[in-house]
């Protein structure tokens, strides 16, 4: 179960007194046009949230990405790093609260404590597969589970791979987990 997933859920249930605080109008930041498309699908889908371009009108924030604001219509409209900022800034004034759905570079084992008590499993039931070390294999270190680390994701250059069919050197592996301070159990080429 992701992290957008356990969102949605607490989205949809607030029966967390954070969550039940969030009003419908929402900024969204995302990707393009695909990560609009595909994060309205998986994750807002049935929540009846309505996406406003002004700041006045806004509730609350869900950056998914840094190249596009999302429109009503759904579509998304490129928009620069320098203005999605400004955006920020003034939500920020007005103490507007952010969901952020695709939070890389931020340590996250509360999402995988939360993940396994709502399926009822121990720690040593439990393994997080990813490709992001800072994220998803330093998450699950936090945790006290197992994790499966990806090489052909986030840091396939570090790793110095060219091309899918690549596996990465074991020496490198090791090297690039000691450098973020994140020690997965296992490591795969890919997720397949």
């Amino acid at each position: 179960m992701g992290f957008a997933t356990l969102q949605k859920r607490a989205v949809s249930r607030r029966d967390d007194v954070w969550f039940a605080a969030l009003r419908r109008s929402r900024i969204h930041m995302t990707w393009s046009d695909r990560g609009a498309i595909c994060l309205e699908h998986f994750l807002l889908e049935g929540l009846n949230l309505q996406v406003v371009e002004n700041v006045e009108e806004v509730e609350f924030i869900l950056p998914h990405g840094t190249k596009a604001s999302g429109l009503p219509s759904g579509e998304a409209r490129p928009t620069s790093l320098n203005d999605l900022e400004k955006i920020l800034e003034l939500c920020a004034a007005k103490k507007i609260s952010m969901i952020v759905a695709n939070p890389d570079y931020v340590t996250v084992e509360k999402i995988y404590k939360s993940a396994m008590n709502m399926v009822g499993v121990d720690t040593k039931d439990s393994i997080a597969v990813g490709n992001a070390l800072q994220h998803d294999i330093m998450g699950a270190n936090a945790a006290g589970i197992q994790s499966v680390f990806t090489t052909r994701g986030t840091h396939a250059n570090e790793l110095g791979l060219g091309s899918f069919r690549e596996v990465a050197d074991l020496s490198s592996v090791q090297t690039l987990s000691s450098k973020y301070d994140a020690h997965p159990s296992y490591v795969l080429p890919a997720f397949i």
